[in-house]
């Protein structure tokens, strides 16, 4: 039998490419010039805008392994942009991506279903200490279904990551530490490990080298790592601590799915219209099948 923490893992692995098409797609560009914005402000405010014109250090608490002078800078743009055009660009993006990406899935009577028992799931789901999954729940989902679709997956995967970050906190990594860890090598391969790699993570979460090797040298001083001319790399006390962090997040993320009978279907319902997303080929890592 399936337990509820298996159920989690499942659906992150699953969902996840669906909901970050909104970050990595070939119309951002044309995103950003509609709305004066940069990419980190297109990014900050795109994902918190749900949250509203709050202060940049609750939407820095939120975000956790970004520099929070980043924050600083990108979520004022949004905010001076207008949230709602920010939200509705968003909405516009995703309609033209996904659409072009599901193609004749998009109109699959199955697409809306999946949206609307997620939705549900959704639903039944307790907020208390998850800001920024709260702030999406909140927001009215669009009635286009595949629009609607990716609303109800990202209330679950924002869930998820509030969730994560509490584990962070636990484990002690503060976070440029947090951004560090994730991206060390590990000497054994993670099936379904998802990294950007340290160029890319220090581009878009703006930690400079000098922050990233202090980082470093702190988890070096902990036995979580160790550093040479190829990077940093996850000690087996590294190790042993990034799955104690991985089945933690897994077990805070099992309650939603603890009394879903249908859960596992649910699940597996998502993956055609996923593979749609990843066979477009603009994720990282992917591209078209030849």
């Amino acid at each position: 039998m399936t337990t509820s923490t298996q159920l989690a893992r499942a659906a992150y692995r699953t969902f996840e490419p669906f909901h970050v098409v909104a970050y990595f797609n070939p119309e951002l560009t044309s995103a950003y010039e509609d709305t004066g914005l940069d990419g980190h402000a297109w990014y900050v405010g795109a994902r918190a805008a749900p949250m509203g014109p709050c202060a940049p250090s609750v939407v820095a608490a939120a975000f956790y392994n970004f520099n929070p002078v980043l924050i600083e800078r990108a979520w004022p743009a949004a905010v001076a942009a207008g949230l709602d055009s920010v939200s509705d660009r968003r909405w516009k993006l995703l309609d033209s991506v996904l659409g072009t990406a599901l193609g004749s899935l998009a109109d699959d009577p199955a697409l809306a279903t999946l949206a609307d028992r997620l939705r549900d799931v959704g639903d039944t789901a307790s907020f208390a200490g998850r800001p920024l999954s709260a702030a999406w729940h909140s927001v009215d989902r669009p009635e286009v279904s595949h629009l609607a679709l990716w609303h109800s997956i990202t209330v679950l995967r924002e869930w998820r990551g509030d969730g994560h970050l509490a584990a962070l906190i636990d484990a002690e990594l503060d976070p440029t530490e947090a951004a560090v860890f994730h991206e060390a090598n590990r000497t054994t391969p993670q099936p379904g490990r998802r990294a950007l790699g340290k160029r890319i993570t220090q581009l878009t979460r703006e930690w400079s080298e000098s922050e990233w090797d202090s980082a470093a040298e702190r988890l070096a001083t902990r036995g979580l790592l160790t550093t040479s001319a190829e990077g940093e790399t996850l000690t087996e006390n590294g190790v042993a601590l990034d799955q104690h962090i991985e089945d933690r997040t897994d077990v805070m993320a099992s309650a939603v799915w603890r009394d879903v009978p249908d859960a596992e279907q649910l699940i597996t319902s998502a993956r055609p219209y996923v593979k749609a997303v990843i066979d477009a080929g603009f994720l990282p890592g992917t591209k078209k099948p030849s």
